[in-house]
């Protein structure tokens, strides 16, 4: 990051939309993911199960 004379970040518009991919993020993206697919399975269940 370049920073102007006044002192503001001055980035490119790729290093602005850039996120941080750490492991809490992949943790919720589990978790958020596992949560789906038993909602999902559960809905399946009820309406098309046994």
């Amino acid at each position: 990051m370049d920073q102007d004379k006044s002192g503001r970040i001055v980035e490119t518009s790729l290093e602005a939309r850039q996120g941080e991919l750490d492991p809490s993020m992949l943790m919720l993206l589990a978790v958020s993911l596992a949560l789906a697919g038993l909602i999902m399975a559960g809905t399946w269940l009820i309406f098309f199960g046994a």
